[in-house]
Order: C-alpha cells, then sequence, then structure tokens
C-alpha cells in the first residue's frame, strides 16, 4: 500500500485503507466491463486496496469484474464479499463462498459479510463463517446493515465478539446511525464500513457542500467522502465506475476538513437527535 495512504486497524490488528473501491451496480452490462475493469485496476495502483462486492450485485457480475481487475494483484489488494440472507445457513454460507471464490478467481476472501439478516439463525451463519476460517477460505467475517440490537445479539452468541465490520448506509443525508450504533461500534471496537458515502450521487448538487469544496480546492464528492472518513473507525466504499472517479475518490484522502467546515455542513445536514431505525438501500 502507497505509503501516503492512511490506515486503521480491524479487530483482528490487520491494516485496511480508509478509502475502499465499492463494486454495486457494476457488472451490469456487458459494453461497460473493460471501463470498469480499469477504474478497479486504477483504484488499486493509487493505494485503494479495499474492494468490496457481493454475490447479490449483477447476479455475480461484479465479482466476475473484480476477478478480472485482481488477476496478478491479489497479494495487495483486500477482499470484501457478502453471503445473501437467503444462503446464510451453514450449508448454504459455505457454497455460496465457494462459488463467490470461483467467480473472483481467488482461494481466499479477507473479509466475508452477511448482506443482512434473513430467516436463518445467526448461529448457523456464524458456524458456516467459522467452517470457512477454519477452510482457510475465508481470514475474517462481519456483518451488513445490523443496527445496534442486532450487533448485540450477534456479540452474544459464542464466536460472535469476532464480528471485523458493520457494513452500513452513512453520507451527510443519511445520518441515523449517529445516536447509537455508530458509538456502540466504536466502544466495541468494531470499524463501520459506509456505503452509499455520496448518497449514490444524490449529495453533488448541494451548494454547502460546494462551498466547503471551494475552501479546499476539492470536489463536493471528495469533501462527503472526507466528512464520512473524519471518523477514525469508518471506512468508505463509493463505488469505482470509471478512472474518473476513482482519481477523484482519492483525492477526498487529501482533503482536511475544519471545525467551520463541520459546523457548517451540520447546519445543511443537521445530524439526527434519538433513536433512528437503520436505513438500508
Amino acid at each position: 500500500m502507497p505509503t501516503d495512504v492512511p490506515t486503521l486497524n480491524l479487530p483482528s490488528g490487520e491494516s485496511v485503507a480508509p478509502l475502499g473501491q465499492g463494486t454495486w451496480h457494476m457488472g451490469e452490462t456487458v459494453h461497460r466491463r473493460d471501463e470498469e475493469i480499469a477504474a478497479l485496476k486504477l483504484g488499486l495502483d493509487l493505494g485503494l486496496t479495499l474492494i468490496d462486492t457481493a454475490e447479490m450485485y449483477a447476479d455475480g457480475g461484479a465479482e466476475e469484474i473484480v476477478g478480472e481487475a485482481i488477476k496478478d494483484r491479489r497479494a495487495e489488494m483486500f477482499l470484501v464479499s457478502k453471503v445473501l440472507p437467503e444462503n446464510a445457513s451453514r450449508a448454504g454460507t459455505i457454497a455460496a463462498c465457494k462459488a463467490s471464490l470461483k467467480r473472483l478467481g481467488t482461494d481466499r476472501l479477507d473479509l466475508y459479510l452477511l448482506h443482512w439478516r434473513g430467516r436463518h439463525p445467526l448461529e448457523e451463519t456464524l458456524a458456516g463463517f467459522e467452517a470457512l476460517q477454519t477452510a482457510g477460505l475465508i481470514r475474517n467475517w462481519g456483518v451488513s446493515n445490523f443496527d445496534v440490537d442486532d450487533m448485540e445479539e450477534l456479540v452474544g452468541l459464542r464466536g460472535g465478539d469476532a464480528v471485523a465490520t458493520n457494513q452500513v448506509l452513512y453520507n451527510l443525508a443519511r445520518r441515523g446511525i449517529e445516536p447509537g450504533l455508530l458509538p456502540w461500534c466504536r466502544a466495541h471496537g468494531v470499524p463501520i464500513m459506509a456505503y452509499s458515502p455520496i448518497d449514490q450521487g444524490r449529495l453533488l448538487g448541494d451548494r454547502t457542500l460546494a462551498t466547503v469544496a471551494a475552501r479546499h480546492d476539492a470536489s463536493p464528492a471528495q469533501v462527503a467522502l472526507a466528512w464520512v472518513m473524519r471518523h477514525k473507525h469508518v471506512i468508505a466504499i463509493p463505488k469505482a465506475g470509471t478512472k474518473a472517479h476513482v482519481r477523484e475518490d482519492r483525492g477526498a484522502l487529501d482533503v482536511h476538513l475544519t471545525a467551520d467546515d463541520l459546523a457548517l455542513l451540520d447546519r445543511a445536514f443537521p445530524p439526527p437527535h434519538g433513536g433512528v431505525p437503520l436505513e438500508m438501500l
């Protein structure tokens, strides 16, 4: 990893970049395949070595895109994928992981997540994760779209306190995790992985973001990402669909927001007060 890219630590002590590459809505059209592969490769060149994908994305198509991008570069990057809840029985988790590994063209995942809760008991999913770890097919496991009560239940189970991350929706317009889930995860040493950190582009026309961006000779997207990463235990995973987007995303690591910037953004995007149900996209 380039020395100018900061890192944060997972509970295992492993260091990862706080800015990764997301692949939601990638792998959906053949005519964009080469562009998407090139974008992911550029991200690796720029130090964005965490790539997040899922068996759900394009019905495995995103994993195939990632597999092409990481050929001969597996050792330098941190690979994340997810199991769908309908597959998250013990046997189903193992089978789904093996199918993901085949599409990705690799023998291991660095992090495997339960995409959201479903009908299978968490104990079954944990048993699948444990078997995969024992077999060397995954190195860490975590969850996605878990609220505080879900996390409390999880860490109360045998082996549940080994959870490596919780991937949730978080951005300037979606701050619902701040009163409860964010401090819970901080207190328990569980990093947050923020998906849709630019709210799927909906934030980019905001005037306040433009004002703050102008102060830093940056773009609104870079400010939105820097705001998410102001927490030292939060990883942002914006979509890495084009080379231009990847270059822009990488620039967010050089944006350091001031107290005045944060106060201005708070006025434009007020933080929630009290309990807020977890949002999902």
